[in-house]
């Protein structure tokens, strides 16, 4: 016969058991829920194009993203230079979130990188084919007197003077890419090459920042462009705004590219290999009509104009100063320049495994000073020590 504290302890003994099978299932069938919901996806080919989706769910974590997606225009043969800038950004900043990924290419992707790359992407990952139109020639370009100046350009040993491809990925870049229909469901963009690292963890929302903080284009790396690769840009440029004054943003960041009120354009510019924007930026009547302008000027072809330059005076001329930010602390590499936090508190903090001696910021051919004091931000209190010559 057992007494009352033997049934007291067995009744405690039996409670306890109830809760952690209680804790146990709810845990498998959570698990079981988000496995179902993130793991399910299906694969669809439409034009050329190739999507990889994630199954609808009923209650899906998705829910609370932003419109957003990444943005890589890649070869088949990057495959393998690009797997480290995803699996950096993967790392970094994506598996806490799961956005989407977009590849855009001139050619069909082989099964080999749609494979390989959507192993490593936590959201979809769709594949796009790139419009021929889109990549090759306007119509009322002179082709003979692009050649001529490929070749006048090989022989000066001006970079990429001589390739017509890069020509026809910085004039994609410019004013095609958002135009894919690809993109047509989103808000926001994070354009990401081959070749780049993140070095710092990122632990919030960049996309829900920008929003949240009515920021258009963001940036982590300025420089100054080459001289001989945009020798008419800057007149192209007045031309427009003669036709177009309207479009200029009466608080617009001018004094960022030219130093003497718009006469002439000082080549700083906004390193494009790193984007993070709004996709209405590029959609806006202000935007579609410069680019335009500037396509039927010819300098894509005539000269080797970048979408990095092309860009920048677009934002920093149609964009309020305060739509414009700079992300000091994602920590970003593209060879061969660097952005480090240089606080050793920053730094520390989000777990960045980067040399702060090589940052790039502050460094005279560097724009970032510039951007800093026109706009009267704080910069870091220790950022005369790597001011570099």
């Amino acid at each position: 016969m057992k007494s009352v504290g033997d049934r007291g302890r067995f009744s405690k003994l039996l409670g306890y058991a109830a809760i952690a099978l209680v804790t146990v299932y709810i845990i498998y069938k959570g698990a079981q829920h988000n496995s179902n919901e993130l793991r399910g996806t299906r694969t669809i080919e439409k034009d050329g194009n190739i999507y990889r989706e994630l199954v609808p769910s009923s209650n899906g974590a998705r829910s609370n993203l932003e419109k957003a997606t990444f943005v890589t225009l890649v070869r088949n043969s990057d495959l393998y230079e690009l797997l480290p800038s995803i699996k950096s950004v993967e790392d970094r900043f994506n598996h806490k979130y799961g956005y989407d990924w977009v590849f855009l290419n001139d050619e069909p992707f082989t099964e080999e990188f749609i494979k390989v790359t959507k192993a490593l992407v936590s959201g979809e990952t769709k594949y796009g084919l790139i419009d021929q139109k889109d990549w090759e020639f306007p119509p009322w370009i002179d082709q003979e007197k692009a050649a001529n100046t490929r070749d006048r350009m090989g022989k000066e040993g001006i970079i990429y003077g001589s390739s017509t491809s890069y020509r026809f990925m910085c004039r994609y870049e410019s004013g095609l890419f958002y135009r894919h229909p690809m993109l047509d469901d989103y808000e926001w963009y994070w354009r990401v090459e081959p070749d780049v690292r993140l070095y710092c963890d990122i632990n919030y929302d960049v996309f829900k920042f920008m929003r949240e903080n009515n920021k258009k284009y963001g940036f982590t790396i300025s420089i100054k462009e080459y001289p001989a690769t945009i020798e008419t840009l800057w007149e192209a440029t007045l031309n427009f705004l003669q036709k177009h004054p309207e479009h200029v943003n009466k608080n617009c960041m001018l004094d960022f590219i030219s130093d003497d009120g718009g006469y002439s354009y000082n080549l700083c510019h906004f390193w494009s290999n790193f984007e993070i924007g709004s996709l209405d930026l590029w959609r806006s009547d202000a935007y579609r009509d410069y680019f335009d302008f500037l396509d039927k000027w010819g300098g894509f072809f005539y000269e080797r104009w970048g979408d990095a330059p092309v860009h920048s005076i677009a934002a920093s001329l149609f964009l309020d100063r305060n739509e414009i930010h700079h992300f000091g602390d994602l920590g970003y590499y593209h060879v061969p320049f660097s952005q480090c936090p240089i606080e050793d508190e920053t730094r520390l903090s989000l777990k960045c495994d980067c040399d702060p001696n090589s940052d790039f910021t502050w460094h005279s051919y560097s724009c970032t000073t510039k951007y800093y004091m026109i706009n009267q931000l704080r910069k870091p209190r220790n950022w005369l020590d790597h001011a570099t010559a």
